[in-house]
């Protein structure tokens, strides 16, 4: 039999098997998942924006901008199930137990290490403290900050308290730590934001403030606990899907915050420029001058965070801080 002239199926119909470094290669498949990608970003991005369009009830037009990643990941995870491609999906457990076969839900603190790693581990545990301090308190601030307009007062301490408590917990079982997320904060205050009903033709409805309640937040989080059962499902949606998802909210979280509007004014004529308190008091060279060191700042920290001295890198945090 001359196996050259088969093709893949009848090759693999007769017992054959593919040999050469392009075997794994899917046609099509980097394609579709850059449309997956773009597409679920575009179309967030489109829905979400939907509740200043003329179409529709106002109610209709506000329910279709709060679901919008809902509606974006379900309509492109039925696009992947129809095209039938073998696009990377997202990889959950199927079994609630640890993920190593060689341990319990209990962590020993010492185990079978010697001695001085006891000692030497105060290094590390020192450079995550600091870490995890600037990662909670910095989410704490821009949530709390008075442009959201919140009513009831913070608790910096309590909840760095509790985050202390629930990372000891978490150490002893093997979890992984759990602090404020910043993007995941600043989209749970956009989705309890409060705007006016009405407003003058061709001007946005203006913000009134933030819906403050708990319900949400333990909600949230009931929900996601519960996701542990619906591993048959969520197995289903492509990681192109998810990365879309990750692009919106990363852009979404751009708004309002000082650095990125500071990084516009390099690109904005002066008579174009917005009415920021700063640029009052501040000149324009002066106000490009500190963006520009924290640029490189930034730039300093990724290219850090990417190297064997990433151990150093919340040192680097605190110190641009």
């Amino acid at each position: 039999m001359d196996w050259s002239q088969l093709s893949k199926k009848e090759c693999v119909k007769y017992g054959g098997a593919l040999v050469g470094k392009t075997c794994k290669y899917v046609p099509d498949l980097a394609l579709m998942s850059f449309i997956l990608f773009f597409g679920t970003y575009s179309m967030t991005v489109s829905l979400k924006k939907f509740k200043f369009s003329r179409y529709f009830p106002t109610k209709l037009r506000k329910l279709i901008s709060d679901f919008s990643i809902f509606m974006s990941i379900m309509t492109f995870v039925g696009l992947d199930m129809l095209m039938g491609l073998k696009t990377p999906k997202l990889i959950v457990p199927t079994e609630f137990k640890p993920t190593r076969p060689d341990r319990g839900w209990l962590v020993m603190p010492f185990g079978k290490n010697p001695w001085w790693v006891y000692l030497a581990s105060f290094v590390p545990a020192l450079l995550v403290t600091i870490l995890i301090f600037m990662d909670q308190q910095i989410s704490a601030v821009i949530v709390n900050r008075k442009e959201n307009k919140l009513k009831k007062g913070c608790g910096y301490h309590l909840d760095l308290f509790w985050v202390g408590v629930l990372m000891a917990a978490c150490s002893f079982m093997g979890l992984p730590w759990y602090v404020a997320a910043t993007v995941i904060s600043i989209a749970h205050i956009d989705s309890l934001k409060m705007e006016s009903a009405s407003s003058a033709p061709g001007e946005q409805p203006q913000f009134l403030g933030v819906r403050e309640q708990r319900m949400t937040g333990i909600l949230v989080f009931a929900l996601t606990g519960v996701s542990i059962f619906l591993a048959p499902i969520l197995k289903y949606i492509p990681m192109p899907v998810l990365y879309g998802v990750f692009l919106y909210m990363g852009v979404a979280s751009l708004s309002g915050i000082q650095f990125w509007d500071r990084i516009k004014l390099y690109m904005m004529p002066s008579k174009h420029q917005p009415d920021f308190p700063y640029l009052r008091h501040v000149p324009l060279r002066k106000v490009h001058l500190f963006t520009l060191v924290q640029i490189i700042c930034l730039a300093v920290l990724w290219i850090l965070k990417s190297t064997f001295l990433a151990i150093i890198f919340p040192v680097m945090v605190r110190d641009r801080a």
